[in-house]
């Protein structure tokens, strides 16, 4: 089998991080996003995917910015508005990690990278000849900002038992006029119509971001640009000919910060529930928290509920986290506290500092001690002297 992953642009809502590497490499519980889907795709027998790079125009700047990944930079590179990677280096990035990666698990991952933009549709078009291979056999498609239980064996089965042509997975939500609500019936998971934002109850299911598509359905899709939600799926629920699962489990789209906490929240719990040998214990652990086997914990810490500390952290003596990831190589000094924050890679909190209400730290920002942060948004390799009162973006 195949897949196809939309991975997006640059990432924009999740910014100060994605101003360091690509969106699908920022880590999510101590793993690069995509990697959590591509480990899925891989135990259902999927052997090859396709990364859909959208299209970005290239935007320069005076000032070149420093990734995890320096060697694969020249210091006269220029970037966007606010330093970030080049759309080119985007794919370049991506291509070097994941090659590295498919030696492992033994999966081809190739890129399909847009020159125009091409929507959620057109992407399919582009990557055909990727995707077709004359076995007839259906394709993934999924959302790179998606995290789930990924129950992509029993969507296997779901998809054969009803033999249509399209499958999506569905999930529910407690408040439907946010979204554009998937109506089906109940009984048989036929879905009969898409209602953007209903101001009255029609249903409580939107769209999960995971689809299983026969190859038949490219012949749906013209290389240009088209919304799979709005033109392919209508037309094919018009033929009676597509199909909505109930995702079990949880579900969150993490493409920003908010959503990327309470995302982690959820992944924590369904690990304890599925392996809950890889979740952390001790008299220093509250609830589900994760930390890397490199990560050196000091003494008089009180680490959770729903944390996850990355390879190569130090969190030295009498520190407080919760509801937070700090990622690979940063530095939490002596009764700092944290929660309800991201704090990037390689940066320091400083002695008694405060970090609080979504303060996102990007890469190497250094937190100076008995510093207060209220939801600040702290480009990269900046330090802060003095607090922050307010949420506000720090450049």
């Amino acid at each position: 089998m195949k897949a196809l992953i939309l991975v997006g642009g640059f990432g924009t809502r999740l910014r100060p991080l994605t101003l360091s590497v690509p969106k699908p490499l920022v880590e999510f519980a101590n793993k690069p996003m995509i990697l959590h889907q591509i480990e899925a795709l891989k135990a259902i027998g999927v052997t090859e995917v396709v990364l859909a790079i959208n299209y970005q125009p290239e935007v320069k700047n005076q000032n070149p910015t420093y990734t995890p990944l320096k060697p694969l930079i020249t210091e006269n590179l220029r970037f966007g508005m606010c330093p970030s990677l080049s759309k080119d280096l985007v794919l370049q990035v991506m291509l070097n990690f994941l090659k590295e990666f498919e030696a492992k698990v033994e999966i081809t991952i190739t890129c399909s990278q847009e020159t125009e933009p091409l929507g959620t549709a057109g992407p399919l078009a582009l990557a055909r000849d990727k995707l077709i291979d004359g076995s007839g056999e259906p394709f993934f498609v999924l959302n790179s900002d998606v995290i789930s239980e990924y129950p992509l064996k029993e969507m296997i089965e779901f998809h054969k038992s009803h033999g249509g042509e399209a499958s999506i997975m569905v999930t529910k939500v407690d408040e439907p006029s946010k979204y554009g609500v998937v109506v089906l019936d109940e009984d048989t998971g036929k879905v009969e119509k898409f209602v953007e934002k209903p101001k009255i109850f029609v249903g409580n299911k939107i769209n999960a971001g995971i689809y299983l598509l026969n190859p038949s359905v490219l012949d749906k899709i013209q290389l240009r640009p088209t919304s799979i939600e709005k033109e392919v799926f209508p037309q094919i629920a018009a033929e009676e000919k597509l199909f909505a699962m109930v995702l079990p489990g949880f579900w969150m789209d993490i493409g920003q910060p908010r959503d990327y906490i309470i995302g982690l929240r959820l992944y924590l719990d369904s690990l304890r529930k599925k392996t809950s040998s890889k979740l952390a214990r001790g008299p220093h652990i509250v609830g589900n928290v994760l930390v890397d086997e490199t990560a050196v914990i000091g003494e008089g810490c009180l680490i959770g509920p729903d944390v996850a500390i990355g390879p190569g952290c130090v969190v030295e003596s009498g520190v407080r986290l919760s509801r937070c990831t700090v990622m690979r190589g940063a530095r939490i000094k002596n009764h700092a506290c944290i929660s309800s924050s991201i704090i990037g890679w390689h940066s320091t909190v400083g002695q008694w500092a405060r970090v609080e209400n979504m303060t996102i730290l990007g890469e190497d920002v250094h937190v100076c001690d008995e510093i207060y942060s209220n939801g600040g948004v702290v480009l990269p390799h900046k330090e802060i002297k003095s607090s922050i009162l307010k949420p506000e973006i720090v450049m």
